[in-house]
């Protein structure tokens, strides 16, 4: 069935107000709760609601150096092991890494340390920091009182006695001595209480506001705090005949190019691990400890080690060991599978994200047409301003003419009323600006005697019959596979899009996402590599009616690839710098919000 012919559905769809469409995802998402409640989430959640949820509600962790190195403190602790005495028997008790659960208030914990005589016990937990300093003193900090009484409720309900705990806070190595009173046991069952209840009401808590606890946060770059805070603040889109785009100073319809006050970079401006390529023939990739050992012919090239990269990519016939397999996927590294012509077609990857909650608000509102119109509109009119932009700054000589179409078909793309009408668009300014491609290549042809030049007719692909083109299909092909990963590691389905419509075989999401991109990086790195001669004439060779890049091609598109992004740009929403691959990650956790209901909105990534 066409889109065409769902125009009514579109309509009555958008008839219902958005918090009627919010209850009733809500309603479809039910949440079955695990049946203890660990002590630990009961830290995270009087410390930070927000970073509760995302741990024990969505399954999402990720490490930074205080919880690395908490963890290792911690597995010293777990070697240590010693059974604990039953409360009923005479003896010392200096018991480690003790594991015990309480049926009356389902609550479980792992203690570092209990120590005492007979069934008089004290849980003793090992914390990184500094305690909270008091009128009085050293005091623990609230979030370590209310885990260590519900250690001591669990000790209780086992049948020991227990009217204090201590927090060993290893910055300072001190102890600090919690009295577990009534009022603490009250503070903490109702801690019990409300966890549960946000857990089972299933909708996240919003972000803290500029609060100093985020930027130690591990989760901060999954969280974004502050980007959240602003995308919901910002006001609802109102398609009008009468919108006034912006032309290099101002966004459309309330947004601004920049805010005011630029908000706090708390996310990392790049991240410090590496892709890893593989472009050879005959390579054999092996695993010792934590080392990827590559060999050719049976003799070592090249060691890598697991944890300085991001994601490996292979070209043409790489063999795998089964122990660099199961490491890589044990360390969530993905493997990205390409033909030796560079057409990707495929992913092998660990178990990634855990939480389904994400992709089952994906899934429902992937059938809502006007949900999927309104974020379309955005992917669309980002993608023609791009383009726009990327005609401006390096054509020979922009014909107005082209500029003017690309803003009425900007426009256009905002106020279209249906998915195929907007599919219309994008295809008139596609041509418009494929068009005038060729004046944004500065490259000397050598004449009719070369074999081949970066002349520029027409985009053509499957397969490409000149190097342009090759350039730009392994260059959307290579765009393609990095938000594939994103999308997995975000969470959701990278196959189920809202433009795109679901083909088999086509990760229609990672195209929706890729689409404002495409000018931005894809194209761009195309331009700079023939311009700057990264990529020459001689890098290509023809293959029947295709043509394809040389292994020493493909190694400098892709030196070319890696650099651009890496390249620091402004945010023009959030008005910091980070790198391209960074920007990518934060516009699809930003999909991920309106998909869950914290953004009422997708504000397309745009550059001046």
């Amino acid at each position: 069935m066409s889109n065409r012919a769902q125009s009514k559905p579109l309509a009555v769809a958008s008839a219902n107000s958005e918090p009627e469409r919010k209850a009733e995802r809500t309603r479809r998402l039910e949440i079955e709760l695990p049946d203890y409640l660990p002590a630990r989430m009961l830290n995270e959640f009087v410390y930070c609601p927000r970073l509760f949820f995302y741990e024990w509600v969505e399954g999402i962790f990720a490490h930074s150096a205080d919880t690395i190195e908490g963890e290792l403190r911690h597995e010293k602790l777990e070697t240590k092991s010693d059974p604990l005495p039953p409360p009923d028997q005479e003896a010392q008790i200096h018991s480690r890494s003790v594991s015990l659960s309480s049926e009356t208030h389902r609550l479980i914990a792992k203690m570092d340390l209990v120590e005492g005589e007979g069934g008089a016990v004290i849980p003793v937990d090992y914390k990184k920091g500094n305690p909270r300093e008091g009128e009085e003193g050293p005091e623990a900090w609230a979030a370590d009182r209310v885990q260590l009484c519900a250690q001591a409720l669990i000790l209780r309900d086992n049948g020991y006695q227990c009217g204090e705990a201590i927090a060993y806070y290893h910055a300072t190595r001190q102890r600090v001595r919690v009295p577990i009173d009534d009022a603490l046991i009250s503070e903490t069952l109702a801690a019990v209480e409300g966890a549960r209840a946000l857990a089972l009401r299933g909708r996240i808590p919003k972000p803290l506001v500029d609060s100093p606890k985020c930027p130690r946060c591990s989760l901060v770059g999954i969280c974004l705090p502050d980007e959240t805070a602003l995308v919901e603040s910002l006001p609802e889109f109102t398609p009008t005949p009468q919108l006034s785009l912006f032309d290099g100073d101002e966004r459309a319809n309330g947004v601004p190019a920049q805010p005011e006050d630029t908000i706090r970079r708390l996310v990392p401006a790049r991240d410090d691990l590496r892709p890893l390529y593989f472009t050879g023939h005959g390579l054999i990739v092996g695993k010792s400890g934590e080392v990827l050992q590559i060999k050719e012919r049976k003799k070592p090239v090249q060691e890598v080690r697991v944890g300085e990269i991001s994601q490996v990519n292979v070209f043409g016939n790489v063999q795998f060991s089964a122990a660099a397999l199961q490491g890589l996927c044990w360390a969530e590294k993905p493997i990205a599978h390409f033909s030796y012509g560079g057409w990707f077609y495929g992913l092998t990857q660990g178990l990634g994200l855990k939480n389904v909650f994400l992709r089952k608000h994906q899934f429902a509102l992937s059938e809502d047409g006007f949900f999927c119109l309104s974020v379309a509109r955005e992917f669309v009119a980002a993608k023609i301003r791009n383009q726009r932009t990327l005609l401006r700054r390096n054509h020979i000589e922009p014909p107005a003419i082209a500029l003017a179409q690309l803003k009425r078909y900007a426009q256009a793309a905002l106020n279209a009323d249906e998915l195929d009408e907007l599919l219309g668009i994008e295809g008139n300014a596609a041509r418009v600006y494929f068009a005038n491609f060729t004046g944004l290549l500065k490259a000397e042809n050598e004449g009719s005697e070369a074999p081949f030049t970066f002349e520029f007719t027409r985009r053509n692909r499957r397969p490409p019959v000149d190097p342009v083109n090759a350039l730009l299909s392994f260059a959307y092909s290579l765009l393609a596979k990095d938000l594939m990963i994103i999308c997995h590691s975000v969470g959701l389905d990278p196959f189920i899009g809202f433009f795109h419509q679901p083909r088999f075989g086509r990760p229609a999401l990672a195209l929706d996402l890729m689409e404002e991109f495409r000018p931005l990086i894809a194209d761009s790195i195309v331009i700079g590599a023939v311009n700057t001669g990264m990529v020459t004439s001689d890098d290509f060779i023809r293959v029947g009616p295709a043509v394809a890049l040389t292994p020493r091609g493909r190694k400098g598109f892709l030196r070319a690839y890696e650099q651009r992004m890496d390249a620091l740009v402004t945010h023009p929403l959030f008005g910091y710098r980070v790198n391209y691959r960074r920007v990518l990650e934060i516009q699809t956790r930003l999909l991920a919000r309106l998909l869950t209901g914290e953004a009422h909105r997708y504000v397309g990534f745009e550059t001046r």
